[in-house]
């Protein structure tokens, strides 16, 4: 089993594992495109998850620069750092936090078979 974690700060503001992969994708790939390509969704919907993870805190989780003749590109800003680590530690306490209820939860599953 795997711990999922959803954090909802308002009805249309919230923090969950997609938007936190999003932007760990940005990280490795440099480009919000790319980052939603690999994730299979469409470049309008990655820079709408980016424009809402921008507006939820009090400065913008990426900064985004123009293509041209360098290219452009993205990354994340040291408050995105900050909050996908706290969201990434998060996930990791209540994972160990929870550790023997998942396991008695999974010796009452019922066999495969």
């Amino acid at each position: 089993p795997r711990l999922s974690i959803r954090l909802y700060f308002a009805d249309d503001a919230m923090l969950g594992p997609g938007k936190a992969e999003l932007l760990e994708r940005i990280v490795a790939t440099g480009s919000i495109s790319a980052a939603g390509r690999e994730m299979g969704m469409s470049y309008k919907r990655a820079w709408m998850l980016v424009e809402t993870l921008n507006g939820m805190f009090h400065g913008p989780l990426v900064e985004s620069a123009r293509g041209g003749p360098g290219g452009g590109g993205a990354s994340l800003t040291d408050l995105g750092h900050d909050v996908l680590a706290l969201y990434r530690s998060f996930e990791s306490a209540a994972q160990q936090a929870g550790a023997d209820q998942i396991a008695a939860l999974m010796a009452l599953r019922r066999p495969k078979g």
